[in-house]
């Protein structure tokens, strides 16, 4: 991936440097093909810190042809690619016990892909495994530090995908 640095690191985790908003969506792209039915991903980070632009990166290289945007006010939204894509926000959620209430156990049955944004908010109600994405602001405007931590069995084998890609 032409342009974004890439480190893996012992303790499991697997660390992105992206200068921009389109590193950061070729990003996403690029860990969309070693995604499989039934994965969950918890994006955190600040407002502004590229949660929306990597999960249009995920649905880009999923094959999604719609435009996405943050669901702050719908929630969730689907979308149709190689897999599908359910796209949830939960920064207006006051916790977990709200995720039952707008039904998101019926999107874990394992025939799409769940990408979770402010999945620190939520993260109590998934069990392992999933794929923590934290985005930090960078020494620049743009620069963004996106690490990548695999909670449970399987994601520390696909990571290894987009260090090669």
């Amino acid at each position: 991936m032409q342009g974004v640095g890439l480190n893996a690191f012992a303790e499991g985790f697997v660390e992105a440097i992206t200068r921009n908003a389109s590193e950061t969506r070729e990003l996403g792209k690029a860990l969309a093909q070693e995604l499989r039915p039934g994965d969950v991903l918890l994006l955190v980070g600040e407002l502004g810190a590229g949660k929306t632009s990597f999960a249009q990166g995920l649905a880009r290289g999923l094959g999604v042809s719609e435009r996405v945007t943050s669901p702050t006010f719908t929630l969730v939204r689907e979308y149709a690619g190689r897999l599908p894509l359910i796209h949830l926000d939960a920064y207006r959620l006051e916790g977990p016990l709200d995720l039952y209430e707008i039904g998101v156990e019926e999107y874990l049955d394992g025939n799409g892909v769940l990408v979770v944004e402010w999945g620190d908010r939520v993260k109590g109600f998934f069990e392992p495994p999933y794929l923590e994405v934290k985005f930090e602001y960078g020494s620049g405007d743009d620069v963004r530090r996106v690490v990548f931590t695999p909670v449970g069995e399987g994601w520390s084998e696909r990571l290894s995908g987009i260090l090669e890609a």
